[in-house]
């Protein structure tokens, strides 16, 4: 007698992330689990099923992620004038004039998403509060930076934000001030949360934030996403409440598995077996966030020497090295995994440092062995831009995890040899990563750069820039194959979250999610990447998207 089962494929040309190059042709579901693969011959001989899927030769792969991205700000943004695809600044003040136009005196109005490396009619600069006036004097205005570490403010909006002659911030940010003491309007890292702070927030309104929420899961589920590591950041009152998500999927809401990160100690609740192989688990809490430096857009990562085009700047660091050292041991210690932002060389170093002393005195007071802290989560490395040789040699003496965002690199190819020099030769270094052993994960930074994992694939293994692609190859030595970056944004994330008992194959066992493309792209040429397109998503073995 046959076997009954949910969900039957067949005919298909099933990757199966096993190894590279791993196929099958047929694969069964039964309550939201692989339960066999193997032949179509086999599938029709063993299965019976009402739910019968001819795949007619098309390509399946686990379904992808994104290992770290600000879900909650992304939905803020789409309430802003989104200036991402401006090239020039009177492109984007036009936008802006647009919206002060439709709004009282008075009324705030914010612009996200703006590159002022990509206008083409101005240097290569901040604005300013002088630039932004030219936008409206009686409106405050501000601007956020597409990397997050910046904001530009007109005089009103740094008049109602109490930022005045001779200011000074403090730790961790800065509010530039010109010759004579009085601020410019450019505010560089926690120092934006001045404005973060006043700003009114959309999605406080319960109603519209589920419907954006939705909205934007739809899209999401639309590039293949099915899983997502999602940050809190207090420094831009990024919230997450993972109580958003469980009331969505109570409602049948949520078609991705959200892990909630936090910046502040929290309780972790530890899963049991059962818990962790419920396929149908959509909400569950992630790591513990913690911020070293900027971004090399903004010119505030940490570096150890100056940039090339700003001499006397070395970046900020946001926590001092005692300080950083401390908060990563105690959320270690709390059972927390941490997973530390740092972009520049010398963010890299204070990253590195606080990894080592974490590990040294979890052994030296807490009893813990090597083994047991190799065993246990990994930690993880946020963004790693710019790792020289003798801090990855240090970085291999203990469990860590690159997240690193492959999409970066097809904007910061245009500019980041003006901002490094040399030492852009140690810069998104992914395949010596490979080489070397490391794990990596793929994200996007969401707002930073759109969710959609097909472009960083796309980065990963062409190093150009997707919009401009007959542009010479950036350091092509270090391109990642076709199947090492969706691996990166596949199979490697649920490892990053000990998860990979569960997910990121395609094997019985493991939990149907999964994707159906409009061509075998991995076996496909490299630059037919940004041209695919999901045709299906699974999660559990639920249809939560279809083109068709």
């Amino acid at each position: 007698m046959k076997q009954k089962v949910d969900k039957l494929f067949i005919n298909g040309k099933i990757y199966t992330f096993i190894e590279e190059g791993d196929t099958v042709e047929a694969l069964a579901v039964d309550k939201g689990k692989i339960v066999w693969t193997g032949t179509t011959a086999e599938a029709l001989e063993k299965f019976e099923s009402d739910d019968c899927m001819d795949m007619q030769g098309k390509a399946m792969e686990p379904a992808l992620g994104d290992s770290h991205l600000h879900f909650y700000a992304y939905c803020q943004t789409l309430s802003t004038v989104d200036l991402a695809g401006c090239t020039t600044r009177a492109e984007a003040w036009e936008k802006l004039k647009a919206q002060c136009a439709k709004v009282p005196a008075g009324t705030w109005v914010k612009g996200s998403n703006y590159d002022q490396s990509k206008w083409k009619d101005v240097e290569d600069r901040m604005p300013t509060a002088d630039d932004l006036d030219m936008v409206s004097t009686d409106h405050p205005v501000i601007i956020k930076r597409c990397c997050l570490h910046e904001v530009s403010a007109n005089h009103m909006a740094l008049e109602r934000a109490g930022i005045v002659k001779d200011y000074v911030f403090g730790e961790g940010g800065l509010c530039e001030l010109d010759a004579d003491g009085y601020p410019n309007g450019v505010v560089r890292e926690q120092a934006s949360k001045l404005f973060d702070d006043i700003v009114p927030d959309p999605l406080l309104d319960k109603a519209f934030r589920k419907q954006t929420m939705t909205e934007v899961f739809k899209q999401v589920s639309s590039v293949g996403i099915t899983m997502m590591d999602t940050y809190a950041a207090k420094i831009w009152n990024f919230f997450e409440d993972i109580d958003v998500y469980r009331e969505l999927d109570k409602e049948g809401l949520l078609p991705v598995r959200m892990r909630i990160c936090l910046e502040e100690m929290y309780d972790k609740p530890v899963l049991t077996e059962e818990e962790k192989s419920d396929p149908y688990r959509m909400a569950d809490f992630g790591t513990f966030k913690i911020f070293t430096d900027g971004s090399f857009g903004a010119r505030s990562a940490a570096l150890l020497e100056d940039y090339d085009d700003d001499p006397g700047n070395k970046g900020i660091l946001v926590i001092s090295q005692p300080a950083l050292n401390e908060k990563m041991y105690q959320a270690y210690k709390h059972g927390l995994q941490p997973a530390t932002h740092c972009i520049g060389d010398a963010g890299t170093e204070a990253a590195l440092q606080a990894i080592e002393y974490t590990v040294k005195r979890s052994i030296e007071e807490d009893g813990k062995t090597m083994e047991e802290i190799w065993a246990g989560p990994k930690f993880r490395v946020i963004h790693a831009q710019l790792v020289h040789p003798d801090q990855l040699a240090r970085f291999k003496k203990v469990p860590v995890i690159f997240d690193i965002q492959p999409a970066f690199l097809n904007t910061d190819l245009h500019w980041i040899d003006q901002r490094i020099g040399s030492r852009s030769d140690d810069a998104y270094t992914w395949k010596t990563y490979f080489d070397e052993g490391f794990i990596c994960t793929g994200g996007s930074d969401c707002p930073v750069d759109p969710y959609n994992p097909w472009p960083g694939i796309w980065g990963a293994v062409n190093r150009t820039d997707p919009a401009d692609p007959d542009t010479p190859a950036w350091h092509p030595e270090q391109a990642l194959t076709k199947y090492q970056a969706a691996c990166v944004y596949s199979k490697n994330i649920p490892y990053g979250n000990q998860m990979e008992k569960y997910l990121g194959t395609l094997e019985p066992g493991k939990f149907a999610d999964m994707i159906i493309t409009d061509r075998d792209w991995l076996a496909g040429p490299d630059d037919d990447i940004i041209n695919v397109k999901v045709l299906k998503t699974y999660v559990a073995g639920r249809e939560v998207y279809s083109a068709e």
